[in-house]
Order: C-alpha cells, then structure tokens, then sequence
C-alpha cells in the first residue's frame, strides 16, 4: 500500500500536479469508463430480457438504466468531495444533499417501474381488456405513485433534518382545520376514488343522469373532475362529488336495444288484427337481427280513440345507435308491408261528427 502511494505521489510530482488534483482526475476518467461499461452492460441486459418470453424482466432494465447511470455520477462526486475537501460549510450541505439525491434517485427508479408496469398491464400485445379493468390498473397506479412521492417526500425532509414527528403531530392538528377549508377537494378526491372503486363507468363510457342535465362519452376521469364530451361536442367539467349524490345510467353497458313501439290499424280492418299480428310476430323471429333469447311481444292491446292498437316488443342483437336505428327502420318497412299485403293500412287520426237535424218552428 505504501509503495503504491509513492508511486503515485512521484507520478504527480512528474506531471507537475498536485495528488488531490491527481486523484480526481483519475476518479473522474474512472467514473467515465464505468459509464461506458455500465451503458454496454445495460445493452446487453436488453438483449437477454428481449430473448425470453417474459416482459417484466424488461420493464426492470427499462426502470433501473437511466437512475443506475446517474448514481454512478453521485457516487462520483461523493468521492471526489473526500480526495477534494471544499469549505467546511458546503461540504456539509453537500454530504447532506448525497442522502437526499438517494432518496430521489430510489423513488425515481420506482417510479419508472411503476409506469413500466402500468404501460406492461395496458398494452395491446396482452389482448382486449375491459374499459372497467384499464380504469381500475390506472387507478392503482396513480395511488401507488401518490403513496410513493408522500413517502420519498417525508424521508428527503428527515435527510434534511426535519422532524418527521414533528411534522406528522402537526398534521394530526392541522388537518383539521385543512379538512374544513378543503371540503369540497376532499369531497371531489373521495368521489373520484369511488369511480374508480365502484366502477359505475370510465374512459369511453356513454353516460346520463336522470337526476341532473348530464349525458355525454366520458373522456377522463381525474381525482377532482370528470370531462365528458356532450353529443354537441362540448366538454362538460363534472365535479366527483356529484357522482355520489346523483343516478348514473351507462347505456353503452348494454347487452341489447329495444324497439317499443304501438301501430293502430284502421276501424274497418279490425278483421285484418289477428293474421296482421300473427305475420309480425313471424317475421320478428325469423329477423336476422333480433335477439331471440330476449322477451317478443306482438299484441293486440287497446281500441284506440281513432285506431285498433296492436305493440310490438322486442330487442336488437347491437348495441350499436347507428345500427340500431338502421334495423329499427327495417323493422318498421316490413310491418308496413304486411298491413299493406292483407289490404290493410295505418289508421291516422279521425273525429266524425254526427248531425241532427233540427226542424224549424211551425213544421211539423
């Protein structure tokens, strides 16, 4: 050990340098190669994750390759503040900032890892998902991250000497008084979480209240608002909160759409109403369309003030709006077709007025 200290001490004598001077500059160019390699053994890490039929070897050399690399550079520097001593004052700051830079560096890395994941579980090469489950992955996610930032915030404050129980008792006090003046933001993060829990819609989702004017696709879900894009293609800014307090509908949940609807058939053809029915009904099962597992109704059901009253009740396979009303239409042709094929037609609204005749004074 000796002898290499002279070796190097005569080496800096015949470069006319001092030994600090030396030291760091020789840690400097080592930290440089170790940079280089540290690059190809990162490379070759990718190469070996990309051979297997796993990806989450992958988003771990994804995550760690840039944090890796830039804490090669703090331990550099760490190193150099011990060959090369600064004023007392800053090198105490910046022995304190070491701690802190791991700290961020650690949540950095997790951070990455954890988008890596997010990235992993919502990609398209692991098949179709349910909007409910990509809402459900990126709710985790973001809890995960929020949980991570607190946690690497409350240890970079205790690197820095701050009480963290200190802290944590005056948070105990204070948010109280927080709580009352955030209501509504503690009100909006609380239904937010609950949209995620609950899962009542997300991202995609064509939704409408009954209880407020509310109706559009909703296009992000946030921890405070919700937009939804209105049919108009106006953006609408619900606040969560409301969500707890109001009926949600979600038609694009649907399994099927249905068709409801009453045709009156003239007075005259009331002996038309049976085979009229009876066709309807036939053609309704054999439609291409229709859902036969659902109910079919094709009834005669009421006398009407100018028409004989027959409904049909049935349900489309789509979901589809455009689609729907495309069969809708077909529907309601073929219908008109058979009242016009056994003689018949659609009765529209009449009044007949009987008049008397009333005979003048003096007739007999």
């Amino acid at each position: 050990m000796t002898s290499l200290g002279s070796l190097f001490d005569s080496l800096a004598l015949s470069l006319g340098l001092e030994g600090q001077l030396l030291a760091l500059i020789l840690l400097v160019t080592l930290g440089a190669m170790a940079h280089l390699a540290l690059g190809m053994l990162v490379r070759q890490l990718h190469r070996a994750a990309s051979a297997t039929d796993y990806n989450w070897d992958d988003v771990a050399v994804t995550a760690m390759a840039m944090p890796v690399r830039v804490l090669l550079w703090v331990l550099v520097l760490y190193l150099a503040l011990e060959i090369y001593p600064v004023a007392e004052t800053l090198q105490a700051f910046l022995a304190q900032a070491y701690d802190t830079a791991l700290v961020v560096l650690l949540a950095w890395f997790l951070q990455r890892l954890i988008h890596g994941v997010e990235e992993e579980l919502l990609c398209e090469t692991r098949g179709t998902r349910q909007s409910a489950d990509k809402a459900t992955v990126r709710a985790a996610a973001k809890l995960v991250r929020f949980v991570l930032w607190i946690t690497a915030g409350l240890m970079i404050l205790q690197s820095l000497g701050v009480s963290i129980s200190g802290l944590l008792a005056f948070g105990g006090i204070g948010g109280i008084a927080v709580g009352f003046a955030a209501k509504d933001l503690l009100a909006n993060f609380f239904g937010g979480l609950s949209v995620y829990l609950d899962r009542p819609f997300t991202a995609g989702d064509w939704i409408r209240s009954p209880d407020k004017s509310i109706e559009g696709t909703v296009e992000d879900i946030g921890w405070r608002l919700t937009r939804i894009r209105t049919f108009d293609q106006r953006p609408l800014y619900v606040p969560n909160s409301t969500f707890l307090q109001i009926s949600v509908e979600n038609p694009s949940r649907m399994l099927n759409r249905r068709i409801y609807e009453t045709i009156g058939l003239r007075y005259q053809d009331a002996a038309l109403m049976e085979p009229v029915v009876t066709q309807v009904k036939e053609m309704l099962r054999n439609h291409p369309e229709i859902d036969q597992s659902r109910t079919l109704i094709v009834n005669f059901v009421s006398f009407g003030p100018s028409s004989l009253d027959f409904f049909v009740y049935t349900f489309t396979k789509t979901t589809d709006w455009v689609t729907y009303h495309e069969i809708k239409q077909d529907v309601m042709l073929k219908i008109l077709d058979i009242i016009h094929a056994n003689g018949g037609d659609v009765a529209f609204p009449t009044q007949t007025l009987q008049l008397e005749h009333i005979a003048p004074e003096g007739e007999a």
